[in-house]
């Protein structure tokens, strides 16, 4: 465990690396001059030039790339040319909200994919199962916008249960706020899990340990708890886990369809005002999180599936 434990870290570093190359190169694309793109063609030499100064583009592209990673690892990613403030300043207070609705929203997935995905392989072939396989098909099709606002319409408007927009007070009061946009990810994201999970509940059901503890007279529930439901969710985990970067590239929209204040909506405010410091650092610290979630899947992969850590040290 500690040679697999050491060689995913340095894998995640490596990938952080990658990241944060990508990230600053970001600004380098700009077309043209990124101070002139920032400012408007109407400002003044000076102002370009100073501006070119301040954000370090008149050195060599290593050196500004040494100066971004040397930043970045204290938490500094430059300042804002838009809003004249720390990037730091404005990607945390709002980072809060982007990480509870990516939580609940996978919390969300998993409540609906794993009774459904059960119930889809216990009725195999079966209308039930044809209708939820259906539905599923439905819901991952849909843009995630347009399902927003079908639930917007329904939830909010018609049967007023839950609020159309806005981030409530205290934490309960976040959490029914986000409800709505948590279940426009979650019926995203669950059509993956139950697709994934249903077949391996299929597969798992045939398996000669589960006809032995049926032959033990164990009963039926604990049986499809205890051997199948268990041994089926090995896959699932990597799914959630991988897909958790899905969810974070829709938040940008659905945090933008709900007027929430985390990163997405920050994210589509600095690109229309071509404020890249803060593009910059909002990428930054997504990817970082994705990368961190995936190291943590991985763990989590190879603590059910004790072969995962055996295979790390071939």
């Amino acid at each position: 465990m500690g040679f697999y434990l050491i060689r995913r870290v340095l894998q995640s570093l490596m990938a952080l690396i990658g990241i944060s190359v990508v990230v600053f190169l970001l600004i380098q694309l700009v077309p043209g001059d990124p101070a002139r793109a920032i400012l408007g063609p109407k400002a003044s030499l000076s102002a370009v030039a100073a501006l070119r100064k301040a954000m370090g583009l008149d050195r060599s592209i290593a050196a500004q790339y040494w100066s971004f990673l040397t930043n970045a690892l204290r938490l500094n990613f430059g300042f804002s040319t838009l809003q004249q403030s720390p990037v730091a300043s404005l990607i945390w207070p709002r980072l809060g909200s982007t990480l509870l609705l990516t939580a609940y929203a996978t919390v969300v997935s998993v409540v609906l994919a794993v009774p459904l995905a059960m119930l889809s392989a216990l009725r195999r072939n079966r209308p039930l199962d044809h209708g939820i396989r259906l539905a599923t098909m439905v819901t991952f099709a849909m843009p995630a916008f347009w399902l927003g606002l079908l639930l917007i319409l329904l939830l909010s408007i018609k049967l007023t249960v839950f609020p159309p927009s806005g981030y409530g007070v205290g934490f309960f009061g976040h959490l029914y706020s986000l409800t709505l946009p948590a279940l426009t990810l979650g019926l995203g994201l669950a059509p993956l899990i139950v697709r994934t999970l249903r077949g391996s509940i299929v597969e798992t059901l045939g398996s000669e340990f589960v006809e032995a503890a049926r032959a033990r007279g164990f009963k039926e529930a604990r049986v499809l708890r205890r051997y199948v439901l268990r041994n089926s969710l090995v896959a699932s985990v990597t799914v959630v886990g991988v897909n958790v970067g899905y969810i974070l590239s829709i938040v940008v929209v659905i945090e933008n369809v709900f007027a929430l204040p985390g990163l997405g909506s920050l994210l589509v405010t600095s690109v229309q005002n071509r404020d890249f410091p803060v593009v910059q650092g909002i990428a930054l610290v997504l990817g970082a999180i994705v990368i961190i979630v995936n190291l943590f899947t991985d763990l989590g992969y190879s603590l059910l599936d004790p072969r995962i850590r055996l295979s790390g040290h071939r």
